[in-house]
């Protein structure tokens, strides 16, 4: 295995911990890619093919709560679809030297939703009252545009619009973030994986290293402060933002 492979895989058991304790794991597997030699546009649809693994996990682990919400998932999933294949198509149709333009100022935006996410999980602490129920799946289509695009930084999206158009307690909300990451990741999957620059090698390497860092990170959660993996994850972001920015 190349050095490069093995940076790959342990970035990736790094995002797939970060993903499970405190979210914003892509904000290290992409620059992880960057630096093995892929192109920005490469290292984007390779890193969401690879995070696939992590969210499943995550999915499972909310089996319960997720059956208590099964008859709200067929117009969430049907909004995120829609709104992830547009993503996707529109990063499909942006040149490589467009997104070198792009990525930094992507980053900097991944890395404010991150810095933000505590403020936005408070706001969510007590059941909201709810809206139109044409504002969930219109949100979430909006949402998962950027899911399909980029990505890093969708969980906090997501949980905005679901805490803001569905009354549920923050647990159920978290629970049907997760399985709408499912569905964006894998449609990332399907329109990458036959149309995109996929890196199938870094995949092979790093997706079981997302899947493993995400059953470690549910063990690390409660012993590890969040708030200190928050503000590195932010900081690592910025930073791989201004070395692309002067690069």
């Amino acid at each position: 295995m190349s050095w490069d492979l093995v940076v790959v895989a342990g970035a990736a058991l790094a995002c797939g911990i970060v993903n499970a304790m405190a979210g914003g794991g892509s904000l290290l597997l992409f620059p992880a890619l960057v630096a093995s030699g892929m192109g920005t546009l490469a290292a984007n649809v390779t890193n969401s093919v690879i995070t696939l693994p992590g969210y499943v996990g995550a999915s499972a682990g909310f089996h319960r709560e997720l059956a208590e919400d099964r008859h709200r998932l067929p117009r969430l999933i049907g909004a995120t679809v829609v709104g992830s294949t547009i993503g996707c198509v529109l990063l499909l149709a942006t040149t490589e030297a467009a997104f070198d333009v792009v990525v930094p100022w992507l980053l900097i935006v991944a890395s404010v939703l991150i810095a933000v996410q505590p403020a936005v999980v408070a706001r969510l602490d007590e059941p909201s009252p709810g809206s139109a129920r044409w504002w969930s799946p219109v949100g979430i289509a909006a949402a998962t545009v950027y899911g399909g695009y980029f990505g890093a930084g969708l969980g906090v999206i997501l949980l905005a619009v679901l805490g803001f158009t569905v009354p549920l307690p923050f647990k159920r909300l978290n629970a049907l973030k997760a399985a709408l990451s499912v569905v964006d990741a894998t449609v990332s999957l399907v329109v990458f994986g036959v149309f995109g620059p996929v890196e199938w090698g870094a995949v092979a390497v790093g997706a079981p290293m997302t899947l493993l860092g995400g059953f470690l990170g549910a063990k690390l959660v409660r012993r590890v402060d969040q708030a200190v993996v928050r503000s590195v994850v932010v900081v690592l972001g910025l930073v791989a933002a201004a070395v692309l920015l002067v690069a």
